[in-house]
């Protein structure tokens, strides 16, 4: 083959080369053309059929309260006048009751007549009427309903009404993680300021949402939530309910695409118990917990993150019957790795009580397994942390400056002008303003009762945990501080030594 063939060859070659790769690109912008409009025709061309299957067992709810009457004619005429006795036939005045009525929503998950709102909805009320979806088959337009139970803690409350037949209902679905994604799509259903049944989509705009409460779990949601909606269903595209709708944010009183429904995950556990008890029977670990804060880390031995829940006081409970100690860091609650405090108390407050329980806690640098039955937090809690009243001996106190703290020993003087109930640690007497300390938080009569997770009864105790810390190469010392009766561990610098 000449020179010329040669080169008419490769021409060749690069040219199909090109053209391969032109069609393979082309190739494969049609097909995420073809692909993105597939990926948008998940979302439904219409919500009508949902709507319809699930409404049936939504409901409105009616409350009345009987509350004192109004002032008489103040404000109407002036005292005196000749037309007050008028206007008080007009109006009874103070002494007359009057009723007064409140709106909210509800669903019904049982067909024998359990309904499901908010505790907010039917709290204080004296009736409590449910109206309920005009259709085929449905009950007549109001009938009364009895209070089952509640729980404040979670704005929960569960109704029952009677009907010759069953009624039409709604099951939980799944809230998790895996079930109810950031994006998906989501249906309310309520009663909005008073409009009737009113149907309002959206998707869920962030999981895992705490406003105020201990066991908050809130699905955050950008579809229409207002006045009214309170205790209404938040549903998935398969009908079932993630969410009980319970508040919004905003600065008007109207919807402004936040709002908040309670998980199923905290919901169906509380149902279940008011049903069955008609109160909730929480599990109760007995310990009193702070977040392990980034600080801390390097003062913990063994500790990779600021994870988990440190355990700052141990009351005669079901802890300290397994031997947790304070100091001890939760790590795995029941198998499952603890993040912060919030979740903690959340998985607890969902466990059984007299369940045993295998906790992780990480003690001095070492995992150690314990095995806690759990108690009730109802009857428990309230008693677990009683005040001693016992009289402290006089003695001569040992004080000393050290880390920009001036420390004492207990003295009954120190105990009765802080109000300190403890026998040991040391009393913080002063504090220099420019410390670490501080900037820390610590203040004047705080008690240190642990350094180093080492109890310190005595200011040479406090002088050797910060040498051995010192030795060790640490860059800060961890302290047990209580103030009021409440612990909590602070991590303090050492560079003020």
């Amino acid at each position: 083959m000449n020179d010329k063939a040669i080169a008419s060859a490769a021409d060749a070659t690069v040219s199909h080369r090109f053209w391969a790769a032109l069609m393979g690109a082309f190739a494969l912008v049609l097909g995420l053309l073809i692909a993105i409009p597939a990926a948008a025709q998940s979302r439904p061309p219409t919500f009508a059929d949902l709507a319809e299957q699930v409404s049936p067992a939504v409901v409105n709810i009616t409350t009345s309260t009987t509350v004192s009457g109004r002032a008489g004619p103040q404000g109407v005429v002036p005292e005196g006048s000749p037309f007050e006795d008028f206007f008080r036939d007009l109006d009874p005045g103070e002494n007359a009751p009057r009723r007064s009525s409140a709106l909210g929503s509800g669903f019904v998950i049982s067909a024998d007549g359990y309904i499901v709102t908010n505790n907010h909805v039917i709290e204080g009320a004296d009736e409590i009427e449910i109206e309920f979806f005009p259709g085929d088959g449905q009950p007549a337009e109001f009938l009364p309903a009895e209070l089952i139970g509640t729980d404040p803690n979670t704005d929960i409350a569960v109704l029952k009404v009677d009907y010759d037949s069953p009624l039409a209902y709604v099951a939980f679905g799944d809230s998790s993680l895996e079930g109810a994604r950031v994006g998906d799509w989501v249906m309310a259903m309520g009663n909005p300021l008073g409009q009737g049944f009113s149907v309002s989509v959206g998707i869920i705009s962030a999981r895992n949402r705490a406003l105020s409460g201990t066991y908050d779990d809130y699905i955050q949601t950008d579809a229409a939530i207002n006045r009214g909606n309170s205790g209404g269903p938040l549903f998935n595209m398969d009908g079932e309910v993630i969410g009980v709708n319970t508040a919004i944010l905003s600065p008007n009183g109207g919807s402004i695409g936040i709002g908040f429904a309670m998980s199923s995950a905290v919901v169906t556990n509380v149902v279940d118990q008011l049903v069955e008890f008609g109160e909730t029977r929480r599990g109760w670990l007995g310990v009193r917990i702070q977040d392990v804060t980034p600080d801390m880390v390097d003062a913990i031995d063994g500790l990779e993150g600021a994870m988990g829940a440190m355990v700052t006081d141990v009351p005669e409970g079901p802890a300290e019957d397994a031997g947790m100690m304070s100091g001890d860091v939760i790590t795995v609650f029941d198998g499952v790795e603890i993040a912060d405090t919030r979740e903690l108390v959340r998985i607890v407050g969902n466990s059984p009580v007299g369940k045993e329980v295998p906790v992780t806690v990480l003690r001095n640098g070492d995992n150690q397994e314990l095995t806690v039955t759990l108690g009730r937090r109802e009857t428990e809690e309230a008693v677990a942390f009683p005040a001693s009243n016992e009289e402290e001996e006089e003695e001569q106190p040992e004080a000393a400056e050290v880390l920009g703290l001036s420390l004492s020993e207990i003295t009954p003087d120190l105990a009765e002008q802080y109000g300190i109930d403890r026998e040991n640690g040391l009393v913080i007497t002063s504090i220099n303003a420019d410390s670490e300390a501080a900037s820390k938080g610590l203040m004047e009569g705080d008690l240190i009762t642990e350094a180093g997770q080492q109890s310190v009864a005595t200011v040479e105790d406090f002088r050797d945990r910060v040498e051995e810390a010192s030795d060790a190469g640490r860059k800060s010392i961890l302290l047990l501080v209580r103030r009021g009766g409440d612990p909590r561990f602070v991590a303090l610098p050492l560079g003020d030594e």
